[in-house]
C-alpha cells in the first residue's frame, strides 16, 4: 500500500498538488528547526550577555561542519534512493540505504572522538577569544563533542525516509528532537532554572537530538515491512555502483559544506576584530536570516526525491514542471520577506537582546543578509537539482564559485572599502553574480535533458 502510494505521488497526481505535499511538511520541519536553533539565542540573549550570546556565535561553523557528513551519506544516499526506486530496483534501495546509515554513524563517531581530543585548539580555531573561551568551550562540549552522532544521524534519518516520499514521517521525526530543545532550553539556560547558560543550550541540543534519533529508530521498526529504508546489518555490503552513485553526489555536496563552514570561520573571524558586540549582532542576524532561508532550503529538500524519480523513470517533462512551480512562488516570497524584514530589523533584533548597541548593530546587518535571499533562494533551488538528478560536479562548482571566488574575496574586499558594515553585503554580492550562472545553468541542463533518453 504505501510503495503504490509513492508512486501514484511521483508519476500521476498533480505536479502542484505533489510539490506542496512533498514540501510543505520539509519547509514545517526546517522551520521548527530554526526556530529551536533561534531558541538557543533567544533564551543566552535573556542573559543580556553578549560574551554568552557570542559563544553560541561562535560555535556554528562546527555544528555546520555535521553538514559535510549530513550531505554526504544523507543528501548522497537520498538522491540515489530516489533514482533506484525511479527505475524500479527495490532491492538495491535497501541495500543503498543500509549502506548510507552504517557510514554516517561510523563517520560520525569519528568527529564526535576528535571534537573531544582537540577541543581546546578547535574552540580557538572558531574565532574564540580570552573574554568568551569558556563560555564557547561549555556550548561545543555538549553540542559538538557529545552531540555529533545523534545530530548527525538524527538528519540523515530524515533524509533517507523522505528519499521515497515519506515528508511527512521525516518532519515529524526531526520536529519532535525540536519541540524537545525548546522546552528544555529555558529549564537549562536561565537563573530560574538550571543557570548553565551557554552550556545548557548545548546540553539542550544534545539531548533533543537523542530523542529524535529514538523516534527514527522506532518508526523503521514499526514499518520494517512497508519501507524500503533499510538499517539491517545485514543487508550492508559494499557495492562499487552503490557507492559511485551516493559519492558522485554526496561528496560535491559534503565538500559544499566544508566550504560554508570555511566561509563562516572567515566572516566570524573579521567579526571578532570589532568586538564581542558585533559577534553578538552578526549571530542574531545570520540566525534570523536562517528562518526564510529554510523556507527554500525545505522545499528545495521535499522535492528532490520527485525530481530524482522523474528523471529516472525518464519523465523529464514532469520534473521541470516542479522545479518551476516551486521556483516562482520561493522567490516571489523571499523578495517579500526581504522587504519586510528590512523595515522591521531594529525590531526584530530586539526580540533577543536588549542591548542597545548590539540592536544598532544587528539591524543594520540585516538589512544586507535578507536582500541576498531571493538570488540564494534560486541558487540552492538550482543546486537541489543538481543533487537529485546525480550531477554532483555542477553542485561543487556552485559552492566553488559562491564562497572562494565570490563570498570570501567579498569580505575582504567590502571590509577593506567599508570597514565592518561591509561584511554584511559579501553574501549579498556572492549571491547575486551567482543567480546569473544558476539561470543559465539550469535552463541549459533543461534543454539538454529533453534531448536526452531515459538516463540509468
Amino acid at each position: 500500500m504505501e510503495e503504490r502510494t509513492n508512486s501514484t505521488l511521483f508519476e500521476k497526481e498533480a505536479v502542484s498538488s505533489a510539490v506542496i505535499k512533498l514540501s510543505v511538511p520539509t519547509i514545517i520541519s526546517s522551520l521548527v528547526m530554526v526556530i529551536y536553533n533561534l531558541a538557543d539565542t533567544y533564551f543566552v540573549g535573556l542573559l543580556d550577555d553578549p560574551v554568552q550570546t557570542a559563544a553560541v556565535t561562535f560555535a556554528a561553523p562546527a555544528l555546520l561542519a555535521f553538514n559535510a557528513i549530513n550531505n554526504l551519506f544523507g543528501v548522497g544516499t537520498s538522491s540515489a534512493m530516489s533514482r533506484l526506486l525511479g527505475r524500479g530496483e527495490t532491492k538495491k534501495v535497501k541495500e543503498c540505504s543500509a549502506f548510507g546509515f552504517y557510514c554516517a554513524l561510523l563517520c560520525a563517531g569519528a568527529f564526535s572522538l576528535l571534537a573531544f581530543i582537540f577541543l581546546n585548539p578547535l574552540v580557538r580555531l572558531m574565532g574564540a577569544d580570552a573574554d568568551n573561551f569558556a563560555a564557547t568551550f561549555a556550548y561545543m562540549k555538549w553540542a559538538v563533542a557529545f552531540g555529533a552522532v545523534p545530530s548527525i544521524l538524527n538528519v540523515v534519518f530524515a533524509y533517507l525516509v523522505r528519499s521515497e516520499g515519506n515528508s511527512m514521517h521525516a518532519s515529524i521525526g526531526t520536529m519532535s528532537g525540536c519541540i524537545l530543545n525548546m522546552v528544555l532550553d529555558p529549564i537549562f539556560i536561565l537563573p530560574i532554572g538550571l543557570n548553565m547558560g551557554a552550556a545548557g543550550a548545548g546540553l539542550a541540543t544534545f539531548l533533543s537530538n537523542c530523542a529524535a534519533c529514538l523516534y527514527f529508530l522506532i518508526l523503521l521498526f514499526i514499518r520494517r515491512r512497508h519501507t524500503c529504508v533499510c538499517i539491517d546489518i545485514r543487508c550492508f555490503s559494499i557495492q562499487k555502483a552503490i557507492v559511485a552513485d551516493i559519492f558522485g553526489v554526496g561528496v560535491p555536496a559534503s565538500i559544499q559544506n566544508l566550504l560554508n563552514v570555511t566561509g563562516m570561520t572567515v566572516f566570524n573571524n573579521f567579526a571578532t576584530a570589532y568586538g564581542s558586540e558585533v559577534v553578538a549582532a552578526m549571530g542574531i542576524v545570520q540566525k534570523i536570516q536562517m528562518v526564510p532561508l529554510q523556507i527554500t532550503l525545505g522545499a528545495t529538500q521535499g522535492i528532490m526525491p520527485f525530481v530524482g524519480y522523474n528523471f529516472a523513470s525518464g519523465n523529464r517533462k514532469r520534473m521541470k514542471e516542479a522545479v518551476m512551480y516551486l521556483l516562482k512562488r520561493t522567490i516571489l516570497l523571499m523578495f517579500v520577506v526581504a522587504v519586510a524584514g528590512s523595515l522591521a530589523s531594529g525590531s526584530l533584533i530586539g526580540l533577543f537582546i536588549k542591548n542597545r548597541t548590539v540592536v544598532s548593530y544587528g539591524s543594520y546587518f540585516l538589512v544586507g543578509f535578507l536582500f541576498a535571499l531571493p538570488f540564494a533562494c534560486l541558487d540552492y533551488t538550482t543546486v537541489g537539482v543538481f543533487q537529485a538528478i546525480g550531477a554532483g560536479k555542477k553542485s561543487l562548482l556552485f559552492a566553488f564559485l559562491r564562497k572562494i571566488v565570490l563570498e570570501i574575496p567579498a569580505l575582504y574586499v567590502l571590509n577593506y572599502f567599508f570597514p565592518l558594515y561591509g561584511l554584511s553585503y559579501s553574501q549579498f554580492v556572492a549571491e547575486f553574480v551567482l543567480s546569473i550562472a544558476a539561470v543559465w545553468m539550469l535552463a541549459r541542463i533543461f534543454r539538454k535533458l529533453q534531448s536526452q533518453p531515459k538516463t540509468v
